[in-house]
């Protein structure tokens, strides 16, 4: 059975009649059948004009969860959205683009979903809708494992929000897989920053993605590259110790140790470009 609800509200009453599952992309929902047939109802709220918006408020940067990435690539948002963008150009074919959802990636809460470590560093929240009402919370908080989430069985995903004040960051996005485009990372960082006059780093946010259950911060690195104001001193500043806590896996892709080893890499690569692209041509 194929429902297509007309609101928010009439998807959140056939949810709490138990009548089946949500579906917006479905970029995950179908390769994740493999051979198996749909048996469930499916809930399609990829039509929702309440959860198909992006806006830009005085406090808060608001991206419907049913947005596309090809939406969110096109959407007039400020720099910190910049490697959110990066890493939406990347997730898929330009297929999967035109049809896969922020929302459904962090419901589906793979450890290599593209979309998270962007909004890590953007301190991104989510809003969740259900018949008791609204409710926020942290994405950090909200994605608890590898395919878990904080998500009850009555509620919807309707909005990322991020704070307004960090748009204004400069960001980055870096992504290592066996080939460039339509692969599962191996690693990837998502860095957002701010500088002060003379270039140095007075705010760096630096999440990495792919080697561990869940993409997460890494705050100890952010507090050492406070002060940076050359390329070389990033280098410098970068160092195994920041990444020993991370619990890479062995798998086709790579090996533990090569996740390690690339994330180091991978890190101070997009730290350094994301610092170039306002740093003053001093310092280098």
């Amino acid at each position: 059975m194929f429902l297509q609800p007309a609101s928010l509200n009439a998807a959140i009453d056939l949810l709490a009649q138990n009548r089946g599952r949500l579906l917006a992309g479905g970029t995950d929902f179908f390769p994740a059948l493999g051979q198996m047939a749909v048996r469930d109802p499916l809930i399609d709220i990829s039509r929702l004009s309440e959860l198909r918006t992006i806006s830009v408020g005085a406090g808060t940067i608001r991206l419907g969860a049913a947005c596309t990435w090809s939406e969110i690539v096109t959407a007039p948002l400020p720099s910190g959205f910049d490697a959110l963008k990066e890493a939406a150009r990347e997730i898929g074919s330009v297929q999967i683009q035109n049809r896969g959802t922020i929302g459904g990636n962090l419901c589906n809460a793979s450890p290599a979903a593209d979309s998270v470590p962007p909004l890590l560093t953007l301190d991104a929240g989510i809003e969740l809708a259900s018949p008791r009402g609204l409710r926020q919370m942290p994405l950090a908080a909200f994605i608890r494992g590898n395919r878990q989430t904080e998500l009850a069985q009555d509620e919807i995903v309707t909005a990322v929000l991020v704070p307004r004040a960090n748009g204004d960051l400069i960001s980055h996005f870096s992504k290592l897989g066996a080939r460039r485009y339509l692969v599962i990372s191996i690693a990837m960082i998502a860095v957002a920053m701010k500088q002060a006059a003379d270039g140095a780093i007075e705010q760096a946010c630096i999440a990495i993605g792919s080697c561990s259950a869940v993409a997460q911060r890494l705050p100890e690195l952010e507090a050492a590259l406070i002060g940076s104001r050359s390329v070389s001193d990033i280098a410098a500043r970068v160092t195994a110790a920041h990444v020993a806590k991370l619990s890479p896996i062995d798998d086709v892709r790579a090996s533990a140790g090569y996740r390690r080893d690339a994330a180091i890499i991978l890190i101070r690569r997009a730290v350094q470009d994301c610092f170039e692209k306002r740093a003053p041509s001093v310092g280098r």
